[in-house]
This record gives structure tokens, C-alpha cells and sequence, in this order.
């Protein structure tokens, strides 16, 4: 049997169009396997993904109650400082805790002299303000009043001390404290920084 031009041509269309419907069905369906491989790929990274918040959520009520109880901390830390809304205000705060600790001594320690202290930052939160206070009183006047100053419910302490002798008679000391109050930063001055030389 002889194949007429007519039926060679249409022959030969027919497999080009066979080779052209091959392809496009073997392009079609690798593109649905590597959607199916995507899909796949993403819900591992979805699963993934949910098991991190999970564990993150888990962790949040640790957290706030961390949080939570370092807030209290601070809160009750806080309650020590000089509530004061000038500096002045917080120096006559330290110069009344001063006389009162002081005067519930026994017998009372008299206050000789009170000095205009100064005031100056701890770190970038507190500053601290300072009060020399002169007095005359027995060596164990002077440990029970050091016991007093840091049994306050104020954060006090004693920045400096000098001891010199008083009347010998009576056995009595000479002494100047400087006591020391914390105070929020904001009551501290800025030291202006010099313009140096160069």
C-alpha cells in the first residue's frame, strides 16, 4: 500500500501534534507534583511554625508572673526613697529623719550642727543626697544609732564618719556623719560638663 503526499502530510502532522499533546501533558503534570511537593513542604513549615508559638505561649504566663513579681520588687524597693519634689525638699526630708533618729537615742543625741549637703547621681535611675550632721555623744550612743540609721524604713546609709574626742570626763565623742538618702534622678542637677582647651 502506497501512502498518497496527502495522507504522508497528514500523518506527519499527526505526530508533531502527538509530540506537541506529550509535552504539554508531561509539563503539566510535573507542575502539579512540585505544587504537591510546595503544599506539602509549607504545611511542614506551618507545623513547624504553630509548634514555636505553642511553646512561646506556654511560656507567656511564666513570664508575666516573672515580670510581675520584679515589678513588686521594685515597687517595694522604691518605697525607701526621699519622696521629695525639689532637691531642697529632699534634704530637709533626710534633716528631719536625721533629728528623729537622733532624738530616739537614749538619752538623746542633741544635734549640734546640720550642713547644706550636696546631691549627686548614683546611676542613670537614683541620685543620692547628702547631709552632714555634727553631735556629741558615748560610743554606744553611736553604735546604736549606726544600728538605728539602717534599721530605717528609708534607704539611708552613713557616706562618711569622723571621730574625734569629745569631754573626757563624761566619756563622750566628737562625731560628724554624712548621711546619705537615695532620691529619684530627676531631683539631681546635670553637672555641666567644662568647655575644656581644645
Amino acid at each position: 500500500m502506497k501512502l498518497q503526499p496527502r495522507e504522508r502530510r497528514a500523518l506527519a502532522l499527526l505526530a508533531a501534534a502527538l509530540l506537541v499533546l506529550a509535552s504539554i501533558e508531561l509539563y503539566v503534570r510535573t507542575r502539579q507534583v512540585a505544587r504537591a511537593v510546595e503544599a506539602g513542604e509549607s504545611a511542614v513549615a506551618l507545623q513547624k511554625q504553630l509548634e514555636r508559638v505553642r511553646r512561646a505561649a506556654a511560656g507567656l504566663p511564666s513570664r508575666e508572673e516573672a515580670f510581675k513579681k520584679a515589678a513588686d520588687e521594685l515597687a517595694n524597693s522604691e518605697k525607701g526613697l526621699l519622696q521629695a519634689e525639689t532637691l531642697p525638699q529632699a534634704q530637709a526630708q533626710l534633716a528631719q529623719i536625721a533629728r528623729r533618729v537622733l532624738s530616739a537615742q537614749s538619752p538623746p543625741i542633741e544635734l549640734r550642727n546640720i550642713e547644706a549637703g550636696q546631691a549627686r547621681p548614683l546611676n542613670d535611675d537614683y541620685g543620692e543626697v547628702l547631709l552632714p550632721v555634727s553631735f556629741e555623744c558615748r560610743i554606744e550612743q553611736l553604735v546604736n544609732l549606726l544600728a538605728d540609721v539602717a534599721a530605717q524604713p528609708e534607704l539611708l546609709s552613713v557616706s562618711a564618719m569622723r571621730i574625734g574626742q569629745g569631754n573626757r570626763k563624761e566619756k563622750t565623742l566628737n562625731v560628724r556623719l554624712t548621711l546619705a538618702g537615695v532620691v529619684p534622678r530627676k531631683l539631681i542637677p546635670e553637672q555641666k560638663k567644662g568647655a575644656g582647651l581644645l
